[in-house]
């Protein structure tokens, strides 16, 4: 086992070296992506103009459709950063999330329907602003006078593959499902769950020094402000320079169709070239929730294929694609037993397996490999923002939501390893934190911000 480990230790570890290379290769991805339309890295600018002034007032819904599940919110916002939020989640099936698209919108509309009868107060129901959170890649199509109308681009990120979804307006599929429920809400503002990450944890409502949003779970993204001056395919919509815009970057979308940049190994190769879509979401393949279960599979089965693993025993389960859930290495990771009993019960239960102490031994320093490598790819993300804004010298906090930063064991730490790794002792000026369940107060709060800009006719066709 000690022989193999060696073997994959060499695959996967990322020297600083490699790491700065990386972060450069990324910072050119983004300017070239503020600089002209249709690049692989796509810096979407959002519309979102500035940080909320903690003034915002009055009640709002949201709804947060992400990789997990749905949330619906109602938020009241009582002025002076004050606010009171009452929500319910409702799990999303895999079933759902490859329904036919309007159907999926359909069940988010029947979840908001039950959400507003059980918290609507006895008299009259007044329409309520409403904004949209979804965790799919958009792209900016047109742009109606109260909000953003956006389509999905790219509907096969965090899992999603909901057929008549791609180059529709969501906007206008969710818009007929409140009718056909008869939801007393009307669309305002619609946005990425990593810009409904960023809005609220700014000095008003969480952290002063927040600056970048990030989210790393089912899928990966970030989120940031951008003076509009130096966003130079935007130069010619005549909104003040000065301005600051939400960035919504698409950043699982780096190194894709050429690879040149990204530590891929073959395991990494053979996810993308089975995968709806090969060459695409390069870097999100690499560190995101939904594939580091499958690349330890792989391992797993490249050893059982060379007769190192299980002789003499059954091994169809473990050879079903995405059997090997991503929580497992988590709790692998987690098991603190001195005969590894989590992972005696993973490989038993789950997949009639027996196992020795050396293979349970190798299978956990097999997953803090898996683990380490996304943690520190995406520290180089993060370094890739900071250093095209100058945030290092005066650091920056970054707020984090998502499966792979709340729950995996050592990830936040060793994301900041990694930012030791590439800026040296300067890189522990930024510091990232916990921003669970920020997109639906987000998406509240840009809906809030959204209303205002359009009653003080602030660029309001936008």
């Amino acid at each position: 086992m000690a022989d193999h480990l060696r073997k994959y230790e060499a695959l996967f570890n990322l020297t600083p070296q490699r790491m700065r290379m990386i972060v450069e290769a990324f910072k050119e991805s983004l300017e070239l992506g503020l600089s002209k339309h249709g690049q692989i890295v796509p810096m979407i600018p959002t519309y979102v103009f500035g940080w909320p002034t903690s003034q915002e007032l009055g009640n709002f819904l949201a709804v947060d459709l992400g990789g997990t599940n749905l949330r619906v919110c109602l938020v009241t916002f009582e002025g002076k950063g004050k606010f009171e939020i009452t929500q319910a989640k409702n799990r999303l099936s895999e079933e759902q999330k490859q329904d036919e698209g309007q159907r999926l919108f359909d069940f988010c509309g029947k979840c908001l329907k039950a959400f507003v009868d059980a918290n609507h107060e006895s008299g009259p129901i007044s329409v309520l602003p409403l904004g949209f959170t979804v965790g799919l890649a958009l792209s900016l199509v047109t742009m109606t006078s109260f909000s953003t109308s956006l389509s999905s681009s790219r509907t096969h990120t965090k899992g999603f593959g909901a057929p008549n979804t791609e180059g529709h307006d969501v906007v206008e599929m969710f818009r007929k499902s409140l009718s056909k429920h008869q939801i007393p809400a009307e669309i305002v503002a619609l946005t990425c769950d990593t810009t409904g990450t960023l809005i609220p944890s700014d000095s008003h409502y969480v952290n002063p020094k927040t600056r970048i949003a990030c989210i790393f779970g089912t899928g990966c993204n970030a989120t940031y402000m951008e003076k509009v001056k130096d966003i130079p395919k935007i130069a010619d919509l005549g909104i003040d320079p000065e301005m600051e815009i939400a960035i919504n970057c698409e950043w699982g979308a780096f190194d894709s169709f050429e690879h040149e940049n990204l530590p891929r190994t073959k395991y990494d190769q053979t996810i993308d070239e089975s995968s709806k879509k090969p060459g695409e979401q390069a870097f999100e393949k690499l560190i995101s929730g939904r594939y580091l279960g499958e690349i330890l599979r792989l391992i797993i089965c490249e050893l059982i294929d060379e007769d190192v693993l299980f002789l003499g025993q059954n091994t169809y389960k473990i050879e079903i694609a995405y059997s090997f859930d991503t929580a497992f290495l988590s709790l692998m990771e987690s098991d603190s037993t001195d005969e590894l009993l989590m992972i005696i019960g993973i490989f038993n239960h789950l997949f009639a397996l027996e196992t020795t102490l050396a293979e349970r031994q190798f299978f956990r320093a097999l997953a803090k490999l898996v683990g380490r490598r996304a943690a520190r790819l995406s520290a180089c993300g993060i370094a890739a923002i900071v250093s095209r804004m100058g945030y290092l010298e005066e650091g920056c906090a970054v707020g984090a939501d998502g499966s792979l930063y709340n729950k995996y064991p050592m990830f936040p730490e060793r994301i900041h390893e990694g930012l030791f790794y590439i800026f040296g002792e300067k890189g522990k000026n930024i510091v990232t934190y916990r921003a669970e369940d920020g997109s639906g107060i987000g998406s509240a709060i840009v809906a809030a911000m959204t209303k205002f800009r359009k009653e003080a006719q602030i660029y309001p066709n936008l």
